[in-house]
């Protein structure tokens, strides 16, 4: 049953930047999905550590202002290891949309740290790279 709730976390956690055909994107979902001192990191030539709320607060904006439109981001491969109450994924990812009306495509890995909790599955910490 694990690997079945971790899949669906991981689901959810892709769908919450989704505003394909006008649909407003989820992104506040974020802080029901990952533990409220969950740790965010973007890595690459702009590597941030983010604070759960500085990761949605601009995210947010950005899928909600017009200047994001048709976005979307989805895994494409994942493989998760499970030890009791802790679990790490690792999986490649993809994301298209139009940015400031130009279409755009790009992909990266992303790292996934989940635990157990009384309320199910969390994610402790994220951190991604997107390809250049």
């Amino acid at each position: 049953m694990s690997q079945s709730e971790i899949d669906a976390v991981t689901a959810e956690f892709f769908g919450a930047f989704d505003n394909r055909g006008g649909k407003t994107a989820d992104v506040a979902r974020i802080r029901r999905l990952v533990l409220p001192d969950g740790v965010i990191v973007k890595t690459g030539p702009e590597f941030t550590v983010y604070t759960v709320d500085e990761f949605i607060e601009p995210r947010e904006r950005l899928l909600a202002d017009g200047r994001l439109v048709e976005f979307s981001e989805w895994e494409t491969s994942g493989r998760t290891e499970i030890a009791g109450d802790i679990a790490s994924r690792f999986g490649a990812y993809r994301k298209s949309g139009i940015l400031d009306g130009e279409p755009f495509e790009g992909g990266g890995s992303k790292t996934i740290q989940f635990v157990r909790t009384p309320e199910g599955w969390r994610i402790a910490a994220f951190a991604w790279y997107d390809q250049p």
